[in-house]
């Protein structure tokens, strides 16, 4: 805290002033208030009254009543520390006296009795304010309404209109209807048929009907979720300096799809997206769901290349949590909390201690790929693994550091070199190659043959050994000590077989993984190599090859992926199944292992104390085991998630084994490099009459932490979460919410223009289960929302901007919308739902900072003809023709788009790649489904594009750019058309 001592003249006090106190204030009015007065507060702090100095400043308060010790003004003002101590050196000091007389100031207890209300006095000015006060479910209004218009919805719009004398607009014909509300739904056009089965039917409930189909659809969740990744600011790549990809962010973008699409209770949907590994652990939802804390960007160079302990790591950590907390209240509570980092709210009851309490909420949580299962059995069985894995890991370290002290020095350097040789193999494969079933015996026949799909030339047969650091075996593990190779035509090896080599009556050296290769010179279909005396694993026996090759006289190997059989297998992939035998994967050549290998056994066996070694083999061997079992299960799904720290740098998921919270402290100016004190676990207090610190006891798990936040966002009294929501689900059906700002509530956005339908919403929302989709229901079903678009001059003229909504507003289509658009009404439009977002870029220096060049797209490629939201969304390069179009900035939480119009915007929908493959697309549509006649098809293109025929003078100006310039710029011209761009 930096205080300013100066003179200046004190504002007037109340009439009734302590001596003690008196002298006080004399002194800050003597030497304070030029800096920490009315007009100028530094820090945040005003020292011109004790109703100013009980509130404290930007850090918090400066006074504790009855402990000076305590009490930060007089920890200042006695600082050893030139650069803390106030006042500065350049102004007069205080004296000893000055000092006592503050001492006592603090200390006299009966002069601080009123301190909390008097620093709440000012916070009560700020919480004056509609956003802050509770929900309270208003009366709905009881006017005369016009036929037809029932909806407690157009009550509200209604008397508003008429108290400002406007004159509500008719309703919009069907055409106009439908196509407004399937884009907004579905973000699709309705086709021909549909249009005209509407505009046809006569049924009393056809627009509810319609309504119904709509919601129904799975387009619907795809539609709008593309909204709820707007204001996240979901990605697929990191952002910042590198912006590398994200492969794993598309789970979090297809939960968000399904939960819509099965109209999720709002606050399961909330709690998931916070809190789901905790509240529904075992489920696939609870999980997916935790990509909303990771969904912004993230400092890949301040994280995974600079230390926690450095200031930039100190930075980009602190920062990481900034957009966790910002993401979580902007986007469920439109408050902007996030501005109370470096010092209390300028505008709204936030202080700086409620800021950070919400980061301590998140202080354990790095983002990072979380793995997880769709079945919790499954699941389960990882995490066993993964536990016996950790353990017996730990207990094999701890017998090698017992060994090495007993086998001495040369035991570590052995270790060391055959580390440095085995790194040299080039293993880097998991898929090691064929094994066979265990044997006890050394002499029990083994065979592995492949199956080279016809009689051909086979000039030599090569064989790749394996290498497997089981047992400290390493290269060359599993290869037989006597074996032999033949050919034949005969599967069974029966007749007509000829031996290509023998190593039957002596033991062969272990060749490590040094290829082997015998000439053969035959013809043949199959190769069999049989084993007369196995290799040994530990206290057994056994086959193993990574690679049997068979080569004709050119080199080719004519047993690559070939149809492989054995006598027995044990199939245990990716690390050994048969075809892993012919897949072209095996360890290198390494000069000496083999010989290191033997010295270290050699070594080992001359300890006189072997139980050691023992244990050491019987942990090795549960550890393979447990390998095994891994390798044989289905590889888990992983997604790009919050997730438990676990030390520096490791990630482990959350739960028992996660990680510590990190300590948050309350940084003054939001500087890393002044901490003050620890904050705790919270929220904001000013949302009454909720409780603002969480309280949580000293043994909380961390995500107790967040099921608090969880709870305390969908607590139904907190009144900014329901505002919040259907805010914006108005705002989408609009092109305006009924508060203009969707992020901010605060004093700083806009003030609702029907504050009582808002409330009514939030309260019928709210107490009906939270259904978004019967919330949309009832908006769609109103008068309001089916009025005509239509300019009415008069009430133009009172209200410019339709706050009052006494028409519907014309508005253009996002660019997501256009794009699909083009794709459906072209015939091109791929339907496939959910999985890795498609590419339309190529990606040059992927290995440092990828550059994504979409110029290098082929607009042909198929793949990229699927909805855009599930386009590859890159934050540092954005696609130039959404671009164009006022698509949402990824990096940042958008809840509102640009609407621009622009020449780039007509000449990009003209002669963009992608629309001029479109185009023709759209052409050879018109063609099969039309016939020849220009007429016909362009009365269809009319009708796919724009829901309506083509008058007289449209159909003949057509039909004469077709004949001059073809069919395929007539559907460049009908791209380029607003009606197309836009709805009514």
């Amino acid at each position: 805290m930096l205080f300013c001592f100066t003179t200046s003249v004190i504002a007037a006090q109340d009439a009734a002033v302590d001596p003690v106190e008196g002298i006080v204030l004399s002194l800050f009015e003597r030497k304070c208030v030029t800096c920490h007065g009315a007009d100028t507060q530094e820090s945040g702090l005003r020292l011109d009254g004790k109703q100013f100095i009980a509130l404290g400043g930007e850090h918090g308060p400066v006074v504790r009543a009855g402990k000076s010790r305590e009490s930060e003004l007089y920890q200042r003002i006695t600082s050893k520390n030139a650069d803390e101590r106030m006042p500065p050196e350049s102004e007069e000091p205080l004296s000893a006296d000055e000092i006592d007389q503050i001492k006592q100031w603090i200390e006299f207890p009966d002069l601080w009795k009123n301190l909390e209300s008097a620093g709440v006095a000012i916070v009560d000015k700020r919480m004056d304010h509609w956003a802050w006060k509770p929900i309270v479910r208003p009366t709905i209004p009881m006017i005369a309404l016009g036929p037809g218009v029932t909806s407690s919805v157009d009550r509200f719009i209604r008397e508003k209109i008429l108290s400002e004398g406007l004159l509500p607009s008719p309703q919009a014909d069907r055409r106009t209807l439908i196509r407004r509300v399937t884009f907004d739904l579905l973000g699709l056009p309705p086709s021909p048929h549909e249009v005209d089965a509407f505009v046809a039917d006569t049924d009393p409930m056809a627009w509810e009907n319609l309504v119904e189909r709509l919601l129904a659809s799975p387009r619907y969740g795809e539609r709008w979720a593309r909204h709820w990744l707007d204001v996240v600011h979901y990605g697929d790549t990191h952002g910042y300096d590198k912006d590398q990809p994200r492969p794993n962010a598309w789970p979090y973008r297809d939960y968000v799809i399904r939960a819509l699409n099965t109209d999720k209770p709002y606050v399961r949907f909330i709690e998931e997206q916070i809190a789901g590994d905790m509240l529904y652990p075992d489920t696939r939802d609870g999980i997916e769901a935790l990509g909303f804390i990771s969904a912004g960007p993230w400092d890949l160079i301040g994280h995974a290349e600079v230390p926690e302990t450095k200031i930039d790591g100190k930075i980009a950590r602190h920062l990481d949590r900034d957009d966790m907390v910002a993401n979580t209240i902007g986007t469920f509570m439109s408050a902007t909390v996030q501005c109370a980092q470096c010092h209390n709210h300028k505008f709204d009851p936030f202080t700086q201690e409620d800021y950070y309490s919400l980061q301590a909420v998140f202080s354990a949580l790095d983002r990072t790929d979380k793995p997880y299962s769709s079945d919790p059995k499954v699941m389960k069985l990882h995490e066993s693994l993964n536990q016996q894995k950790r353990t017996l890991e730990s207990r094999k370290k701890e017998l090698t550091v017992a060994l090495q002290k007993i086998a001495g020095p040369r035991l570590i350097e052995l270790e060391q070199e055959i580390a440095a040789a085995e790194a040299k193999t080039g293993n880097a494969s998991q898929e090691f190659g064929y094994h066979s079933a265990i044997a006890t015996d050394r002499s029990t026949v083994k065979w592995v043959q492949v199956d080279l799909g016809a009689e051909y030339p086979v000039d030599s047969v090569v064989l790749r050994p394996c290498y497997d650091d089981f047992n400290m075996i390493g290269a060359g593990f599993g290869f037989p000590a006597r074996y032999k190779i033949e050919i034949s035509n005969d599967s069974n090896f029966q007749k007509d077989v000829t031996t290509i080599v023998s190593h039957e009556s002596a033991d062969q050296p272990n060749p490590g993984v040094t290829q082997q290769e015998f000439f053969c010179g035959k013809n043949g279909r199959f190769v069999r190599m049989t084993t007369i005396a196995l290799a040994p694993r530990q206290n057994d026996f056994i086959f193993a090859l990574a690679e049997l090759e068979v080569r004709n006289t050119e080199g080719k190997n004519l047993a690559a992926r070939a149809l492989v059989s054995s006598l027995d297998s044990i199939e245990a992939p990716l690390r050994w199944s048969q075809k892993n035998l012919v897949d072209g994967l095996a360890p290198q050549g390494s000069g000496n292992v083999v010989a290191l290998l033997a010295e270290r056994k050699a070594l080992v066996e001359g300890i006189a104390d072997q139980s050691i070694v023992t244990h050491l083999a019987d942990c090795e061997s549960d550890l393979a085991a447990v390998l095994a079992q891994q390798d044989a299960l289905a590889p888990l799904d992983r997604v790009y998630a919050g997730t438990v720290h676990v030390g520096s740098g490791t990630f482990l998921g959350t739960g028992a084994v996660g990680g510590k919270p990190r300590p948050i402290h309350l940084l003054l100016r939001g500087q890393v490099t002044q901490p003050s004190r620890e904050v705790s676990p919270g929220a904001m207090v000013s949302i009454q009459p909720l409780e603002g610190r969480f309280n949580l006891p000293p043994d909380h798990r961390e995500g107790d932490r967040r099921v608090a936040l969880v709870r305390w966002i969908t607590d139904s009294r907190n009144p900014l979460t329901w505002r919040s929501i259907v805010n914006r689900i108005w705002h989408y059906h609009f092109g305006r919410g009924i508060v203009d700002s969707p992020n901010d509530f605060g004093h700083m956005g806009s003030r609702p223009s029907h504050p009582e339908l808002l409330d009514w919403l939030a309260c019928e929302f709210r107490d009906s289960g939270g259904s978004l989709k019967s919330l949309h229901r009832t908006i769609l079903h109103s008068a309001t929302y089916r009025q005509s678009s239509a300019f009415i001059e008069t009430n133009a003229q009172q209200d410019t901007e339709n706050r009052f909504l006494w028409r519907y507003n014309r508005r253009r289509l996002e660019a997501e919308a256009i794009h699909d658009s083009v794709l459906d009404i072209s015939g091109s439009l791929n339907l496939t739902m959910g999985g890795p977002g498609w590419k339309d870029f190529k990606v040059e220096r992927p290995e440092h900072s990828p550059h994504y060049r979409y110029d290098l797209a082929d607009p042909m490629d198929r793949t990229t003809w699927r909805r855009s939201i599930y386009r590859f969304l890159v934050r540092s390069q954005t696609q130039p023709l959404m671009t164009s179009l006022d698509c949402a900035d990824p990096s940042m939480r958008v809840d509102k788009r640009n609407e621009s119009l622009s020449p780039i915007q007509a000449l990009a929908l003209l002669n963009n790649g992608f629309m001029v493959v479109q185009a023709k697309q759209y052409a050879s549509r018109l063609a099969v489904e039309a016939g020849d006649s220009h007429r016909n098809q362009i009365r269809l293109a009319f009708r796919l594009a724009l829901c309506r025929d083509p008058d007289p003078s449209e159909q003949e100006a057509l039909e004469s750019l077709a004949v001059d310039y073809g069919m395929e710029n007539v559907c460049r011209l009908i791209f380029n058309l607003s009606e197309f761009t836009f709805i009514d």
